[in-house]
């Protein structure tokens, strides 16, 4: 009889009141359901800790039945305010993955900048607004399609998003040189919003302290980059760089030897996992949707569900 080696992994991202919030469009589980939630979870599933997802890993043991593990990126202030107090009234473990740079620098990620102009503004401003700067940029010092090419590439409907979303998104998360789309991404951020970048990162994240708490108080934290950078895409030396960076920030909170990796985006190649277990990362985390089986998955390649998939958003967990 096959041993049981299977886990359902969740993705979180913003925890947040978003009724009550300054940008109650951003996209994030709103407090209530994420109680909701965790209570299903609490009465249907054997939540497990990131410690006993290693161990089961690295000494070929059995998980629970119905084992599931919770995951939360970025490092966001309301995972601590808001997700972490109900984690400890249900007597509930999960994994927190900080993105280096903001806690170090307290710099706005491109990520984030993104997620403010689309939740602060109207999508059918926003891309009419995009083509004007690139009209302007392009042939400057940037050279890249045309509007109507870049329009018939890159505009097509996602899983949550529709096509103008995730025009804006391709164009300033990858397509656009680096330096152009933080160029891009900052003046768009200036024309929406009323704080500036500063302002809103130190509101945005948690800080060193506040990531020392939820290890202190047996919360496990893993790596999710420094800069937050789509790190298939990168050359192999930028790549490496940007991983010991993170390392260096994150020292004091991970075991070099057996650390876990959340792949920003959900990208990686093979030059990413060499570099990741050379460094001593016995996991990794991607955003491939399915249940994990310890027996069959690449251990660096471990797939996750959103929080989305589960009730009270939808169903859709049942489809695997």
């Amino acid at each position: 009889m096959e041993n049981n080696r299977k886990v359902r992994i969740v993705m979180y991202h913003y925890t947040r009141d978003l009724v009550h919030s300054r940008y109650p469009n951003i996209k994030g589980m709103d407090f209530p359901l994420f109680k909701e939630q965790l209570e299903f979870f609490k009465k249907n599933y054997n939540v497990i800790s990131m410690e006993e997802l290693l161990a089961a890993a690295n000494e070929n043991l059995d998980l629970p039945e119905n084992a599931l593990a919770l995951t939360f990126d970025d490092g966001y202030i309301d995972n601590y305010t808001f997700a972490f107090p109900l984690l400890q009234e249900l007597k509930l473990t999960a994994s927190f993955y900080i993105t280096g740079k903001t806690f170090a620098k307290h710099e706005l990620l491109d990520v984030n900048k993104i997620h403010y102009i689309l939740a602060s503004t109207d999508i059918k401003r926003i891309v009419p607004d995009l083509k004007k700067k690139l009209d302007f940029y392009r042939g400057r010092e940037y050279d890249y399609p045309t509007n109507e090419e870049l329009w018939q590439t890159y505009a097509v409907d996602g899983k949550y998003d529709k096509k103008d979303v995730v025009f804006v998104k391709k164009l300033l998360q990858t397509v656009l040189p680096e330096d152009l789309r933080n160029i891009i991404s900052s003046e768009l951020f200036s024309d929406y919003l009323g704080v500036t970048e500063e302002q809103l990162a130190y509101e945005l994240y948690m800080t060193e302290n506040q990531v020392r708490v939820l290890k202190n108080n047996g919360m496990f934290i893993g790596l999710h980059g420094y800069d937050h950078y789509w790190l298939g895409n990168l050359e192999k030396e930028h790549m490496e760089k940007d991983l010991e960076a993170a390392l260096e920030i994150m020292d004091e909170f991970i075991d070099r030897d057996n650390w876990v990796m959340n792949y920003p985006y959900g990208s990686y190649n093979q030059d990413v996992l060499d570099f990741v277990v050379k460094k001593g990362a016995k996991l990794g985390l991607t955003t491939e949707v399915r249940v994990a089986d310890l027996n069959k998955d690449n251990k660096l390649l471990l797939p996750r569900f959103d929080c989305n998939d589960f009730p009270p958003k939808s169903e859709n967990y049942k489809n695997f």
